[in-house]
């Protein structure tokens, strides 16, 4: 059995600015960068060293309670496949807003 949650992640540029902020909405973990890509790579560090920092301190659970952040969790088969799941997020209406699942897996995590 593989645990996991499904974070969103909006992307989005304020008026006048020309660096790409994103923010995880469920852990309110937020960055930036001069391109959507790299506003990517560095709100993906910071949600790890988020996570991360749950699982070091025995605070993921009450975090995810108080939250309202689901563990979900699948069986993966033999050959190594997991079985294929949709998973919807919720994004925002602005169009100049985008947005885009972020799946973190937690080994052994119940």
């Amino acid at each position: 059995m593989q645990n996991y949650v499904v974070l969103t992640v909006m992307f989005f540029q304020e008026e006048g600015d020309s660096r790409w902020l994103a923010e995880c909405r469920e852990l309110g973990t937020a960055s930036y960068g001069d391109t959507p890509e790299e506003a990517r790579e560095r709100i993906v560090e910071a949600i790890e060293l988020h996570l991360n920092a749950l699982e070091r301190y025995g605070e993921r659970e009450r975090f995810f309670a108080e939250r309202g952040i689901k563990m979900l969790s699948h069986e993966v088969s033999r050959k190594g496949g997991a079985s294929q799941r949709e998973h919807r997020i919720d994004a925002s209406d602005d169009p100049r807003v985008f947005s885009q699942p972020y799946i973190h897996e937690f080994a052994g995590a119940n």
